[in-house]
C-alpha cells in the first residue's frame, strides 16, 4: 500500500542496543540498527495479534522505524489472547526496556498492566486502541469515529439512502471497535429510509464474520447492505454474500488493508475507510523514543480517507 501524501515521521537520533526482554513460548522478532555512541534505547511492541493483516503492517511501519532511528525494538504477539499479553507486559515492566507500545487485546484488561508500567517509570504507548484505567504517554490512533461517519455516509450513498442493513461488530471491549460504531451509529441517523436490522460481533475475524454473516441473512434476508469495523470482517461477509456482494448487497469496510483494496477492484467491496497502518507503527515508535526523554505528545490522530472504487488506485501499489 502507499500512503505518500501523508508520510511524514519526525527523526530523532538514538543508537541500538540489545533485546534482553521477551516471554516464554510467545512469538516475537527483534530488530536492531546500527550501533553509535551514548547510550542504548531498546522499546517493545506488544501487539494483540499478527494473524491479522492490519497489525502486521503496523509491525512492519513500526520496525522500519526503528530500523531508521537505531532503536532496538522486541516485538511481542499476544494471538488476542489477554492473559497472555499481560504476561508479556510483566516482563516489560520487570525487564530493562525503554518504553513500552501496546495495542491491547482488551482495552480494560490491559490496564493493570500498564499501571504496573507506570509504577516502573517505563512510559507507554498505545496504538490504535487505547488503554483504560491506566496512564499512557501518548495514545496514537486514527480518528476512529470520524471514521465511523464516513463509512455510515459511504454505505448510504451505496445503496441509495434506503433500506436494511447488518452491522458487524469488532472485538468487545475495544477502543477501535467502540469508537467505529459509535461514529457510524451517529452517522446513519441521517438516513431516515435505512434501519439497521442485525447488529452482531464477529471479533474483527474474517471466519466468524462468515458465520455471523451467513446466521445474520437467514434471518434478514432483504438486507441491502453491510457495515463491517473492519475489512477482515468485511471479506467474511463477502463470502458469505456469494454472488449478491457489490450487486445486490453493498459491503463496506474500515481499515484499508490490503485484500480490502482488492475487493473493491474486484467490485465486491463497495468503499473502506482507510487507514495508515504502517504509518501508526512508525508513529507509535518516534512517541516512545520521546517519551523515553518525557517529550511524547498526548495524542497524535492519523487522518482517515474514504476509498472506493473511484480512488482505489491512490491506494494501491
Amino acid at each position: 500500500m502507499k500512503f505518500s501524501s501523508f508520510q511524514k515521521v519526525a527523526t530523532v537520533g538514538v543508537v541500538a542496543g540489545l533485546v534482553v526482554l521477551g516471554t516464554a513460548g510467545c512469538n516475537r522478532t527483534s530488530t536492531s540498527g546500527a550501533a553509535g555512541g551514548g547510550s542504548d534505547t531498546k522499546v517493545t511492541l506488544a501487539l494483540s495479534t499478527l494473524n491479522n493483516p492490519f497489525f502486521v503492517e503496523v509491525r512492519d511501519g513500526a520496525k522500519a522505524e526503528a530500523k531508521k532511528q537505531g532503536v532496538t525494538l522486541d516485538v511481542v504477539d499476544a494471538q488476542n489472547d489477554s492473559a497472555q499479553q499481560a504476561n508479556q507486559l510483566q516482563t516489560a515492566s520487570s525487564g530493562s526496556t525503554d518504553a513500552v507500545i501496546v495495542n491491547p487485546v482488551d482495552s480494560d484488561a490491559a490496564g493493570p498492566s500498564v499501571t504496573a508500567l507506570n509504577k516502573a517509570d517505563i512510559p507507554v504507548i498505545a496504538v490504535d486502541r487505547t488503554v483504560n484505567g491506566a496512564d499512557v504517554d501518548s495514545f496514537i490512533a486514527s480518528d476512529n469515529v470520524a471514521g465511523g461517519k464516513q463509512a455510515a455516509d459511504d454505505l448510504a450513498k451505496a445503496i441509495g439512502e434506503k433500506g436494511e442493513i447488518l452491522v458487524l461488530q469488532g472485538q468487545a471491549g475495544t477502543s477501535a471497535s467502540r469508537d467505529r460504531g459509535k461514529g457510524f451509529a451517529e452517522g446513519i441517523k441521517a438516513y431516515p429510509g435505512i434501519t439497521v436490522v442485525g447488529k452482531q460481533t464477529a471479533n474483527f475475524d474474517r471466519a466468524t464474520a462468515l458465520d455471523v454473516t451467513t446466521n445474520l441473512l437467514q434471518a434478514h434476508p432483504d438486507v441491502v447492505g453491510v457495515f463491517a469495523e473492519n475489512d477482515e470482517m468485511a471479506l467474511g461477509a463477502i463470502k458469505a454474500l456469494g454472488g449478491k456482494a457489490g450487486k445486490d448487497v453493498k459491503v463496506a469496510g474500515f481499515d484499508g488493508e490490503a485484500d480490502g483494496l482488492s475487493a473493491i477492484e474486484d467490485g465486491t467491496l463497495s468503499s473502506t475507510v482507510a487507514q495508515q497502518p504502517a504509518k501508526l507503527g512508525a508513529l507509535a515508535v518516534d512517541q516512545a523514543i520521546k517519551a523515553a526523554s518525557g517529550k511524547a505528545e498526548k495524542t497524535v490522530q492519523v487522518p482517515v480517507v474514504s476509498v472506493t472504487k473511484s480512488n482505489v488506485g491512490d491506494f494501491t501499489k
